[in-house]
């Protein structure tokens, strides 16, 4: 075997080493930041850290890269939120597509939903990144130590406080798929249609409209509450629809959700929490900056 010969076999190690943990890291740099296109970038960056490494060198290749990649994630977040002051309207986390294996783990179902990464936004960094890497994957605090740079009685005090943070501040929602997807057909029937009173049929009395255009593309700027006003507005926005549109419902975030297109491409999203079988808040999404990773869906 010449020298060449073993370079291409280190190559093609780190390669194969890699994308084995590909799929987790970009889970993982997801959950702390919210943003799909960042978090490939992250992924991307650690791969850039990975190339250049010995893998035989690294005992652990997972923690390592979960290491690499918490470590960015974390720093893009920060960035990320000294930015946000400047976001137009309301912000909300950017839809990804999802199997319906994590639709049949309800932790990890929560854990991508847009309501708990809505939650997650009020912690700090680390305390976000502890919390996903605990609750979502099952690290140890010794691990997420490692991971984080802190010491295991740090990591479990941040642990804590993360808890009583999103305990404190988590809506509680229905989780079972079968009622949610009913419950979205009922939903998507009434308002494709236009049909006021079956819309209000799927509403709860306190119902919350939050829309997220970015500044981008049309949106309510605040977020509307009460049956008649958000099934009103419901109705507003099926008119508007572009030209040649389609509906279809999809597994979005744990779930299922709506898409709207126009032709090929997304130009809205919708994603339903539910109480009891009724709607109490809706998500919609129209900044195109956050649907260009349902191109391909």
């Amino acid at each position: 075997m010449t020298t060449g010969d073993v370079v291409k076999m280190d190559e093609l190690d780190r390669a194969r080493i890699f994308d084995q943990h590909r799929d987790l890291l970009q889970a993982v740099a997801y959950r702390v930041l919210g943003r799909a296109g960042d978090s490939e970038d992250i992924v991307q960056e650690t791969w850039l850290r990975w190339s250049g490494v010995n893998p035989v060198e690294v005992v652990n290749p997972e923690g390592y890269l979960v290491r690499v990649a918490t470590r960015l994630a974390i720093d893009r977040l920060r960035s990320a939120q000294a930015r946000r002051e400047s976001y137009v309207g309301p912000w909300l986390p950017e839809p990804i597509l999802t199997s319906p294996d994590i639709a049949d783990s309800v932790a990890m179902a929560d854990s991508v939903s847009t309501a708990m990464l809505l939650v997650l936004e009020a912690l700090s960094p680390m305390e976000r990144a502890v919390f996903v890497l605990r609750e979502a994957f099952g690290y140890s605090y010794a691990e997420i130590g490692e991971i984080v740079d802190r010491s295991e009685t740090a990591v479990r005090q941040t642990a804590r406080r993360a808890r009583e943070h999103v305990e404190a501040r988590r809506p509680r929602y229905d989780t079972d798929q079968a009622i949610r997807q009913k419950a979205t057909e009922s939903f998507l029937a009434a308002a494709a249609g236009g049909d006021l009173k079956a819309l209000m049929e799927v509403l709860a009395p306190e119902v919350t409209l939050i829309s997220d255009g970015g500044g981008l593309a049309p949106a309510p700027r605040k977020a509307i509450r009460g049956v008649d006003l958000v099934s009103r507005a419901l109705v507003m926005f099926a008119g508007r629809m572009p030209e040649d549109p389609s509906l279809s419902i999809v597994q979005l975030n744990g779930g299922p959700g709506i898409i709207v297109r126009s032709g090929p491409t997304p130009v809205a999203v919708m994603i339903l929490n539910l109480v009891d079988g009724i709607v109490e808040t809706i998500h919609l999404i129209t900044n195109p900056e956050k649907l260009t990773g349902l191109r391909s869906s």
